[in-house]
Parts: C-alpha cells; structure tokens; sequence
C-alpha cells in the first residue's frame, strides 16, 4: 500500500474527504518524525512504537570489491508492533 492508498483507504473508514485525510497523515507523519528527531519514543497502544536507536560504528565490506571499509555510527529509525497489531497479523495466516 503506497501512500495514495493508504489516504484513500483512511478516507472511505473515517468517512471524510481524501484532502481531510491527507492532512491527517501528513499531520501525524510530521508530529511523529520531530518527535523521533528529539529522541522521544512515540507509542500507540495496541497498534506499536516508534523510538530512535544508536548503531555504532562498525567494519563492513564492499560487496564488489571485498574491501573492508568503515561504516560510521548513527541514528535509526525503529518500529516494534503492539500485541494487537501482531496477534492481527498472525490471524491472516
């Protein structure tokens, strides 16, 4: 699902406009990006979390070359799914 359909899809369950549900999303994308760029850690209950984790530095190789190179430290993005979330998506099994 790409994010066209997903503005649709919000749209016809809430029963509101596709411009009233775009900027529902693009509200919600924009609160939960700076929350993460502060370092807070935001959580929907049932539904899953966003935090902000460190990786390390660390020695990678060039799958071409085989040459070791240095992968710098930094900040990713992480997602862990809420138990409902997860027992929803073991159903459709």
């Amino acid at each position: 699902m790409n994010k066209q359909e997903l503005i649709e899809a919000m749209a016809s369950d809430a029963k509101m406009t596709k411009a009233d549900a775009k900027k529902a999303l693009d509200a919600f994308v924009n609160c939960t990006s700076k929350a993460l760029k502060k370092g807070d850690r935001v959580a929907l209950v049932g539904f899953g979390s966003f935090s902000v984790a460190k990786r390390e530095a660390r020695k990678g190789r060039n799958p071409q070359t085989g040459k070791e190179i240095k992968i710098a430290a930094k900040k990713v993005c992480k997602f862990k799914a809420g138990s409902e979330l997860a027992e929803m998506v073991n159903k459709g099994k």
